[in-house]
């Protein structure tokens, strides 16, 4: 329910979803990588969650995550 929470305020790659939910839980809630991503995958395969790869602002390939409903960005 957190990833979900999370992409409400847009589309994030998985790196900026665990930085959104350790800088709004007040840095009490830590998101390890070997639990997110699994779950991430788990939730677009569930049709939760679409994703598409995109470049991050550091000019790296990274896949972005979304909800269905939102509109996909260029």
């Amino acid at each position: 329910m957190l990833v979900l929470q999370t992409l409400q305020w847009g589309p994030q790659h998985g790196y900026g979803i665990t930085q959104a939910i350790r800088a709004n839980s007040g840095e009490a809630l830590q998101v390890e990588t070997g639990s997110l991503y699994p779950a991430l995958h788990r939730l677009e395969k569930q049709g939760w969650l679409k994703s598409e790869w995109k470049l991050t602002e550091s000019n790296q390939r990274a896949k972005y995550y979304r909800s269905p409903r939102q509109a996909r960005s260029s």
